[in-house]
This record gives structure tokens, C-alpha cells and sequence, in this order.
């Protein structure tokens, strides 16, 4: 059984902020229900590489949830979610701020009604402020936050991140939001409202960049692969590639030169401490890639790793997921869909005594939708009224 199991979350959400909050959930055993409009549910159904008729884009985010249709719009929807929120411990959406509220489930409703109930939720800026109803995707989110402007190369455009790591970022504060009301419920009996923001997820992970900032008032510059404050750390030239390195003090980077056959550097006053070596960047990496263009990758990973160096090689996905370090982790796992099995990325927490597994494969659309309401006791003639209605 997993951490969360015996908690029941009713998915009000759609694309990635949110279902990868909740696949958390799920995969660390809640009963994760997920609501979408009868038709084609949830977009992202839709999207992406087709295979045998599933998205594997959708499948790589709805694992290990229900799938219940529900037309929000009518009464009777609104009354079979109320139902659910009865027995239900968490609600989970991404709507803009106030679109929850015209469908009647405002704050204070909610809190009034169901005292217990967490609600989690994630939007662009925030319920508050004057960017509160501006609709925001990822990439506006990485734009607003300062990330895409901390990214690149000195004399190249801002850069984006190539994953929707806004997206992800919200999800996984999300998620821990939620379990840290949980705790908090199982002492005082309350729930809350839980809430994180697309861009405040980017400004918080600005880290270090943000406390340079914060104490120098300069705007930091985009450094490429460089660190913007460490030198030598970064992406050096082999024989036949790319090899990252990455000595983040100075008893690192001692044992770097010291690999290197080239501690004698230290002697030279440009490159004697950290902030000379910056200054002195380019001059430190043509000398160190002439002697790390003498080997290939491997032998250098080999070498930096025996003299307890912090490096790697540059992996594209295909590298990624044959590496057997990535195997041993399991960080790729297999759906038994009815269409076959499906590839998706596989769980990054592992636990000891309740670790997260598959419970559910990803389902299709409405797959539990009768299920789930004959467990609210609506069935038969009533069930059937409700189809023909197109409420489900």
C-alpha cells in the first residue's frame, strides 16, 4: 500500500500543471478521480505521437488514475461533484482564478460545506495581484519569471527550457503542498487551500542567481554552460565529444588540475582563486581543452570519476534511458494498456517501506464513469437518464 493510500482526490485538472500533481498523488497510492468533459476529455487526449489510438503525450501524465465523465456545465454535474467532494479529501484545479467560483465552488462554499477538504490548485500568477486573470502557458511563465532570461549564451537570445518545467515545477509544489495539509488536517481537523503559481515556482528555483541579485543589484548574465559563478565547471572538449565537469569548490578543483597533471596552474596568477579564474575564463578553457582534446569521453569519465571528480557525458534521450545507472533506478516503466505496453518516465522518490507503483494504467476516457457512480449508488434507469442527457 502506498504512502497515500485511503485518500481520495477528485482531478479537476487538464495539459500538465495539475495531472502530473496529481499522477504524484497517484502513484504514491491515492484514489486519484479524474473528471473531464464527455466527448474528448481532456485535451491532451488528443496530442502529441498517436499510438493504436493513445496519446503517449496524455499517458505520460494519467497514470494510475479513474476516469469519470462529467458535464460541469449542467446542474446534474454539479450535483455529482458536490457527491463526490462528499467522500473525497482532496480537490485538485487548474482553472483561472474565479472560474472555480462560477461554478459555484468559491472559497468559502467550499470550506463551509466541506471543512476537511484540501483544495489544491495551480494557476499562472496567482489568485491575487493585478496579473491574477491572465491566462499563461509555460513558456509565458518562463519568460515573466527571469528563467528564460538567466538562460543562453552571453551574446544570444534568452533561451527557454526545452520541458515544460514551469508546468512540472507547480506540480510537484503542488503536490507537497497537499500532503503537507494533509498532516496538518490529521491534527487539527481542518483542511486549506493550497495554492502555487506557475511563475512563483520559476522565481523560487532562481536560487543562488537570486541572492547574487538581491546582494549586488546586478542583473545576472547568461553564461551558456558556464557556471555563472564557479571556473572551471562546465562543458569541456574531448577527443569525440562533449564531457561535463563539474568542480564545485576548491579542494574540487584542486583535484581536476590535480587529474589533469596540471596543479601548477594554481601557480599562475591569473588562475590562482575562483574570482581570478572567472575573469580569466577563456584563457583557462582553451589551456584545459587542449589536454582534454587528447582523449575521448569515456576514458576521461573513467579518469575524473577515479580522482573523485564530479563529471558525466552529454546524454541524448536514447543514451538516457539505455544508460544501466538509469535502468537499475527503473526511471522507465511499462503501462499495460490495452493496446500494449507503453513507455513513460518512471518514479523519481523512491521510498523504502511504501514505495510508489503502478496501481492503474492510464484509463480511457470515462473508462470508471459507471463504476464510480454506482459507488454514489446512482445506477440503473437513473444512470441511463444521465447518458442520454450527455451529462456523462
Amino acid at each position: 500500500m502506498g504512502s497515500l493510500s485511503g485518500v481520495r482526490v477528485i482531478d479537476l485538472t487538464r495539459v500538465i500543471s495539475g495531472p502530473f500533481c496529481t499522477q504524484i498523488l497517484g502513484d504514491h497510492g491515492a484514489d486519484v478521480i479524474k473528471i473531464e468533459p464527455p466527448g474528448k476529455g481532456d485535451v491532451v487526449r488528443q496530442q502529441g505521437n498517436m499510438v493504436d489510438g493513445e496519446s503517449w503525450y496524455f499517458a505520460q501524465f494519467n497514470r494510475n488514475k479513474r476516469s469519470l465523465t462529467l458535464d460541469l456545465r449542467s446542474d446534474e454535474g454539479k450535483q455529482i461533484l458536490h457527491r463526490l467532494l462528499e467522500g473525497a479529501d482532496v480537490l485538485v484545479e487548474n482553472f483561472r482564478p474565479g472560474v472555480l467560483s462560477k461554478m459555484g465552488l468559491d472559497d468559502d462554499t467550499l470550506r463551509q460545506r466541506y471543512p476537511r477538504l484540501v483544495v489544491g490548485r495551480i494557476n499562472g500568477f496567482g489568485s491575487s495581484g493585478p496579473y491574477r486573470d491572465r491566462p499563461a502557458y509555460d513558456f509565458i511563465a518562463q519568460a515573466m519569471s527571469g528563467f528564460m532570461g538567466v538562460n543562453g549564451t552571453a551574446d544570444g537570445e534568452p533561451m527557454r527550457a526545452a520541458p515544460p518545467i514551469s508546468d512540472m515545477v507547480a506540480s510537484q509544489n503542488l503536490a507537497f503542498g497537499i500532503c503537507a495539509a494533509l498532516v496538518r488536517r490529521a491534527t487539527t481537523g481542518q483542511g486549506d487551500i493550497v495554492e502555487t503559481a506557475l511563475t512563483n515556482g520559476l522565481i523560487a528555483m532562481m536560487g543562488y542567481l537570486a541572492a547574487e541579485y538581491f546582494a549586488t543589484d546586478r542583473v545576472p548574465a547568461r553564461t551558456g554552460n558556464d557556471h555563472p559563478m564557479l571556473y572551471p565547471y562546465g562543458l569541456f572538449t574531448a577527443r569525440d565529444g562533449e564531457v561535463a565537469i563539474a568542480p564545485s569548490n576548491d579542494t574540487m578543483v584542486e583535484r581536476f588540475l590535480g587529474a589533469l597533471d596540471m596543479l601548477y596552474l594554481l601557480d599562475d596568477e591569473r588562475f590562482a582563486d575562483n574570482a581570478r579564474r572567472m575573469t580569466h575564463r577563456e584563457p583557462l578553457r582553451e589551456i584545459l581543452n587542449a589536454v582534454i582534446q587528447t582523449r575521448g569521453v569515456d576514458e576521461w569519465i573513467a579518469h575524473f570519476n577515479r580522482a573523485g571528480v564530479p563529471c558525466g557525458r552529454v546524454h541524448d534521450l536514447r543514451e538516457t534511458f539505455d544508460d544501466p545507472q538509469v535502468q537499475a533506478q527503473e526511471m522507465r516503466l511499462e503501462l499495460p494498456q490495452a493496446s500494449g505496453r507503453v513507455p513513460v518516465t518512471g518514479f523519481p522518490v523512491k521510498l523504502r517501506e511504501a514505495p510508489a507503483s503502478l496501481y492503474y494504467p492510464v484509463p480511457q476516457l470515462g473508462e470508471h464513469t459507471d463504476e464510480l457512480l454506482t459507488e454514489l449508488g446512482i445506477e440503473g434507469d437513473e444512470l441511463a437518464t444521465l447518458r442520454a442527457r450527455r451529462v456523462i
